[in-house]
């Protein structure tokens, strides 16, 4: 798919991804393609994904197809200004309530793909109970071992086209739920595709979100880790090994870029 027109250009690779650079412009320019029934593809970016785009090759091809991207964590907001350019925090866990409230303003027919059929039931129910006239069409759980280009991608991608889904929000981690979306967005060009991670989890209770304060003072990833230690300490870790050198990247970028002013 093709990128916005809101996106700045050639930029420091941490930030020349972002195309909206606040969650408004962002939610108005969805609206109009639901209105419009014209596709989309939006991923949120964060400082895990920077990592995995180091390393994936095709990971880094599919978000430089994404046409809508935004800012999710304080990294890549702080080493986008770093780098000259104002960008708004924008969580992706934040996203799913107000363009689930947009799907039901413009009678989009809405699906759910990723995690597990009894996490999916509950999000549908609490965001339909959210959302009156909300129409939630499809829960798909893809097998164990999904491959985002393969024949169980065929097969969701089939259950999409059948449902005639205007809206999916994926929930397949990343990078399955990128790169399923990019290689889903041509066989179903009418289709905007969602990557919320674990957003469906918090929604159906299965996972707590840190407390405002937390999230006021940037440690959300800490609060997270402390809650599975086991599994994120070493994510985390890479994380923070890459930091030093993007911001030494996003200083260089910025002698030779124009300084977006605010306002």
């Amino acid at each position: 798919m093709r990128r916005s027109t809101d996106s700045f250009g050639p930029m420091h690779p941490s930030t020349d991804l972002v195309t909206h650079a606040d969650r408004d412009r962002l939610l108005s320019d969805v609206e109009a393609h639901l209105r419009e029934g014209r596709g989309f593809t939006l991923a949120t970016l964060n400082l895990d994904h920077l990592v995995k785009l180091r390393r994936d090759p095709a990971f880094h091809d599919a978000y430089r197809a994404h046409s809508h991207v935004v800012a999710d964590g304080n990294p890549v907001v702080w080493l986008s200004r770093l780098a000259g350019r104002r960008v708004e925090l924008v969580p992706g866990s934040e996203l799913i309530q107000p363009l689930a409230a947009l799907a039901a303003q413009t009678g989009s027919r809405v699906a759910l793909l990723g995690s597990t059929e009894p996490v999916l039931t509950r999000a549908a129910n609490a965001l339909a109970k959210a959302h009156p006239g909300l129409q939630v069409v499809l829960c798909h759980a893809p097998p164990f071992g999904f491959d985002p280009t393969g024949a169980s991608a065929e097969d969701a991608i089939a259950a999409l086209r059948a449902a005639n889904v205007d809206l999916c929000f994926l929930a397949l981690g990343a990078p399955k739920q990128e790169i399923f979306a990019t290689h889903a967005a041509p066989a179903l060009p009418g289709c905007g595709f969602v990557s919320i991670g674990a957003g469906l989890d918090f929604i159906a209770g299965g996972q707590r979100r840190a407390p405002k304060w937390v999230q006021a003072v940037a440690m959300e990833w800490f609060w997270r880790m402390a809650g599975n230690p086991r599994r994120l300490a070493r994510r985390y870790a890479a994380c923070f090994a890459i930091l030093p050198s993007l911001g030494l990247q996003a200083i260089r970028s910025r002698s030779r870029q124009p300084v977006q002013k605010d306002g």
